[in-house]
């Protein structure tokens, strides 16, 4: 039977109001996190499922890592602790890799909410904390084991009252408990302020149950998803990237199937397990896959359960993209983000003026520890650092679009903000001695590939700290796409010279300061057709220099920087 057309505007109105719902409760967590990746990055994710554990809307606010494998996650709560045993107040924790989002530093919270003693939805969030012990956030762990404490599903709150016995496990398990123990309460209070506006919500239009509005959400976005795919040219299209690993370079192979009305993605090919971790368990691996598949496919289409459901992973076993328990998974994201940049790969072929050029894609995010783990206990003429325990989040350039040019700095596909070094300072004894973009780092092309960002970081004193490095495009930098250029591949030094490793643990001893240069990202079409007077705009900006004008994008300039159209028009005819 169908439905009045003015009941169907009406669940439109209140679909609308459920993401509105989600938002706030994203927003919620960020003004009461502990946790600088929280609050300045937005390293979240935040949403509302049905009692079957599937997701009807997700914040606007969030990473695609966390947003999607958390919509797989609430399934593993539900089965351990089932919707009728639930009661109001009851929130329950895990930071399992398996069952959440890759990693120990991630924090998933399940909660239900009810309405006139009544379960009626559950909500859920993640979010990456800072510290969780072990050996910190960095690839040199063997085995999960080392990567810090490992918490199972269970709760953390039974009907409002803390589990006192979880609370002390995780503050005497971290180096951070204040901030630790912080994140959980206020993970917490994010689902309470969902689940409160969902009540509210219901309450003014009268619904008893989420059932109907949950019907018709998954109805319509899996309906128009079928369409998306259905426009698509079928076939199978095969593309592969490489990361710089941590042993050795890492290769991953994918086979993409376009059917009429499904997209299958074999990984068959893909380099095996690490020794280290870098490892990405399965969750993660379809969580930044289907994102690549989507925002090609369906950018305009919601997030939730069916507009994700067409979209199916073959991840071989014994392939460093499913990763099993427990190996080493810590920095997941190095490897993982990489996807989106493979699917594109593949969806290229097959609708090339969709798909942007690859990007430095992976965060650069390093964390910073200092004090008495790292310099001992000093001597009298040698004075340490406070302890401390830091991570930053930066991004190096995202690749050029057909019509545009790649965005400078901007995090892609992760989509978290940018951290300002005061936030930074603020919380630990570094001082950013820089923060700029790169010149020369964005790869030319018609469109030219975004800058990434030159960072020198330095103890308080220029005392000596450590760096987890966690860093990838170093050796593989970010190719173009239909004659554009690659990006710049990043670097890892000291201000004095010496190279980094990309990935570990390394100390930065008095004196010297860390500089890290982020890859740009790669260039569409032929050099030769950008725009004259953009390029003369980058000269005078000092991130092109006039000899790459000349000899890369065949613009030949006056003494005062404007463009030289005669001479350019010449350089040109040349090429042709």
């Amino acid at each position: 039977m169908t439905a009045h057309p003015l009941e169907a505007i009406q669940r439109q109105i209140m679909w609308n109001r459920l993401i509105a719902v989600v938002e706030e409760q994203a927003q919620t967590m960020i003004r009461t996190a502990f946790s600088t990746t929280v609050r300045e990055a937005g390293d979240l994710s935040a949403g509302v499922f049905d009692l079957h554990g599937r997701m009807l809307a997700q914040a606007v606010t969030g990473t695609p890592g966390h947003v999607n494998s958390m919509m797989e996650s609430v399934g593993h709560f539900l089965r351990k602790f089932p919707a009728e045993t639930m009661k109001p107040g009851d929130h329950y924790i895990t930071n399992d890799p398996w069952l959440g989002t890759g990693h120990l530093h991630d924090l998933t919270v399940v909660t239900p909410a009810f309405r006139h003693g009544q379960i009626v939805a559950l909500f859920a969030n993640t979010a990456h904390v800072i510290d969780v012990g072990g050996l910190g956030m960095g690839p040199e762990g063997r085995s999960v084991f080392e990567e810090g404490i490992y918490i199972p599903i269970v709760k953390c709150f039974d009907q409002g009252k803390p589990n006192e016995t979880f609370f002390d496990f995780i503050r005497a398990g971290s180096r951070l408990p204040i901030e630790l123990e912080g994140d959980v309460y206020s993970l917490c209070a994010c689902n309470d302020a969902g689940a409160k506006r969902l009540v509210a919500m219901m309450d003014e239009f009268v619904m008893d149950s989420i059932d109907p509005l949950a019907e018709f959400i998954f109805t319509a976005s899996h309906r128009a998803t079928l369409a998306a795919i259905a426009a698509l040219p079928q076939g199978i299209f095969a593309n592969e990237i490489s990361s710089d690993g941590y042993e050795d370079t890492v290769t991953l192979r994918a086979s993409m199937t376009i059917s009429a009305d499904r997209i299958d993605v074999d990984y068959e090919g893909t380099t095996g397990l690490s020794r280290r971790g870098i490892n990405v368990p399965a969750p993660y691996t379809r969580a930044y896959a289907c994102f690549g598949i989507k925002v090609v496919v369906a950018p305009d289409i919601p997030n939730n359960w069916a507009s994700l459901a067409p979209f199916h992973m073959h991840i071989p076993a014994g392939c460093i993209l499913n990763a099993p328990r427990p190996y080493a998974v810590s920095v997941r994201h190095v490897v993982g983000q990489l996807l989106p940049d493979l699917m594109m790969g593949c969806l290229h072929q097959a609708v090339p003026d969709r798909v942007a050029a690859e990007g430095s894609s992976c965060l650069w995010n390093p964390p910073l520890r200092g004090g008495g783990a790292v310099s001992g206990q000093g001597t009298s003429n040698k004075p340490v650092l406070a302890d401390f325990e830091v991570i930053t989040f930066n991004s190096g350039g995202t690749g050029a679009r057909l019509t545009q040019d790649g965005l400078d700095g901007t995090a892609f596909p992760s989509g978290v903000r940018t951290m300002p070094v005061e936030a930074t300072e603020n919380v630990a004894p570094v001082i950013f001695w820089r923060k700029e973009l790169r010149p020369g780092s964005g790869g030319a092309g018609r469109t030219r590939g975004g800058f990434g960002q030159i960072m020198e970081i330095g103890g308080k004193g220029d005392l000596e700290f450590a760096v987890n490095a966690v860093f990838d495009r170093v050796a593989n930098a970010p190719k173009g796409r239909d004659g554009g250029h690659s990006g710049a591949g990043g670097k890892v030094e000291t201000k004095s010279g010496q190279t980094l490793r990309p990935k570990g643990f390394q100390i930065i001893p008095d004196g010297e300061r860390l500089v890290l240069s982020l890859p740009g990202g790669g260039g569409m079409g032929d050099p030769a057709y950008r725009d004259p007077t953009l390029v003369a705009q980058d000269v005078r900006d000092g991130l092109v220099t006039p000899e790459c004008a000349h000899e890369t994008y065949k613009v030949a300039l006056s003494p005062t920087g404007q463009v030289n159209a005669p001479a350019t028009a010449e350089l040109r005819a040349a090429i042709k």
